[in-house]
């Protein structure tokens, strides 16, 4: 048995950069997106002092598995797949890699609001069919449009400021936020909801939050406004969304999470026309791959420190 204390990774590779750091650890890989069986099985056969996670849930039965354990650290900023309140009443630290992947996240989210207000996928496949539709199509233009940013931490900020550079009016709302990104001003909800020809999640998933953009949400908004995700499916109601892209109401959605994951096979939004959807790739870049995992690994080893 390996004398080097013992650290899960709940996937099957990380960053070189990453293991350089981690360099005094036995690394143990959990395999592409392992369920919860199979990572409560390697933190009992290996009982790793730290977990860090990059898919699955991460929930009081593993956090008992392990005796050892002693932090959490979550390969991302999100930490709602983590039982944060379990944690704390064992005394394991959890931490994230806030902003690490800010940059990635904000522009895929302007690849999702660009793909709709232009039509990118659909002019595409018409193309493809064999159509030339200038004399018919009129794209939207973003110049002098509302942008409402809800959250407004790293990656909303990103997003907030590529909207002022668009020349577009920036809404924020974050009851968290003491001040508002440069180029936007903070409001309310019902405010933002109702002046912004473009809504982008980019908030942390919590109990007060849960669902809030639902039937009566949408009926606030705007005729043709479009939604953007990159934050947590369950933001959103998901089939009071579908009646509002069928109804007209909204322009179309872009949505890189959803309540349940992954979506495969027949799902609820398979044949959505206006909604143009990614499978929660929104951090994944090259960069943002290094950038997570090696703060992950920091994170690992002060919180280890700390708890030393």
């Amino acid at each position: 048995m390996s004398a080097k204390p013992v650290l899960l990774v709940t996937a099957a590779d990380l960053a070189p950069q990453a293991l350089e750091l981690l360099a005094g650890f036995e690394v143990v890989y959990a395999g592409k997106t392992p369920d919860e069986d199979a990572i409560a099985g390697l933190c009992e056969r290996h009982q790793p002092v730290a977990i860090i996670v990059r898919y699955g849930k991460i929930t009081p039965r593993i956090l008992d598995a392990s005796k050892a354990l002693k932090v959490v650290s979550k390969h991302g900023a999100g930490i709602d797949t983590i039982d944060t309140k379990a944690a704390a009443e064992r005394g394991i630290a959890v931490t994230a890699a806030v902003g690490a992947n800010a940059d990635a996240v904000a522009e895929h989210t302007w690849a999702l609001v660009l793909a709709i207000a232009k039509s990118v996928i659909g002019l595409d496949a018409r193309m493809r069919a064999g159509h030339w539709d200038k004399a018919t199509h009129k794209s939207l233009e973003l110049k002098g449009k509302t942008l409402g940013v809800v959250g407004v931490g790293a990656i909303g900020s990103r997003v907030a400021r590529i909207g002022a550079a668009f020349g577009m009016t920036v809404l924020a709302h974050d009851p968290f936020a003491k001040a508002a990104p440069e180029g936007a001003s903070l409001v309310t909800l019902e405010r933002l909801l109702a002046e912004s020809h473009v809504v982008s999640l980019n908030c942390p998933l919590t109990p007060e939050n849960r669902g809030f953009m639902n039937a009566s949400a949408f009926a606030s908004m705007r005729d043709g406004a479009i939604l953007v995700n990159t934050g947590r499916g369950a933001l959103i109601d998901e089939p009071d969304l579908r009646a509002a892209l069928a109804s007209g109401k909204l322009r179309g959605a872009g949505l890189d999470a959803f309540c349940t994951e992954p979506l495969v096979g027949e799902h609820a939004f398979r044949d959505v026309a206006k909604a143009v959807l990614s499978p929660h790739i929104g951090g994944v870049s090259e960069d943002a791959y290094v950038n997570m995992g090696v703060a992950a690994a920091k994170n690992t080893i002060e919180a280890l420190a700390r708890a030393a």
